[in-house]
């Protein structure tokens, strides 16, 4: 069995062809990994970073990915304004998005994580505008649902971090680097 930890960069999707636009070349895991029979245990957007786990064995795959396995993922994710005590409960809580209620999320405000990496092209920086950041954990994985979550409780996502998936983490790893589990 493989398994491979990436440290997805901004802008890279999380596939290894582009079959999407012919006039543009975007980024692909095959720009970063020549591993070959291993595939994505679910997805991250192509505007997130952060921890993607990759395999060969199609009953991890789907632990990892299948919501009815509950495997918890934890977010840092840098939010427009200073988070408010309300906003989090609201998120511990549960909230209702357009495709129905969200599970409860573990969140809690963080300072900027001190181990980051620059991001290529930096997020838009309003001088008028704070920012904080939160860390959320989540037993699903819908599409966009951190950004939807952070945007229904008036704190629009700036950057998206996932830096756990169950007991893995990217503890060590660079932006664009991977290792074998």
């Amino acid at each position: 069995m493989t398994t491979i930890i990436f440290n997805k960069p901004f802008g890279v999707l999380s596939q290894f062809t582009d079959k999407g636009s012919v006039r543009s070349k975007r980024s692909t895991l095959s720009d970063y990994i020549n591993v070959p029979n291993v595939y994505a245990a679910g997805r991250l957007d192509f505007d997130s970073e952060g921890l993607m786990i990759l395999t060969n064995n199609g009953t991890l795959q789907a632990k990892i990915a299948h919501p009815k396995f509950k495997a918890e993922k934890t977010y840092w994710v840098q939010i427009e304004g200073i988070i408010s005590k309300e906003a989090l409960c609201s998120l511990r809580n549960g909230i209702t998005l357009k495709d129905g209620e969200t599970l409860p999320a573990k969140a809690v405000a963080i300072p900027r994580p001190t181990n980051l990496w620059e991001r290529s092209p930096p997020i838009r920086v309003r001088k008028s505008i704070p920012d904080s950041w939160i860390e959320l954990k989540l037993m699903e994985g819908r599409n966009r649902q951190v950004r939807r979550m952070t945007a229904h409780v008036g704190f629009p996502t700036l950057r998206l971090i996932r830096v756990q998936i169950g007991h893995w983490g990217l503890a060590g790893l660079a932006s664009g680097s991977w290792r074998k589990e």
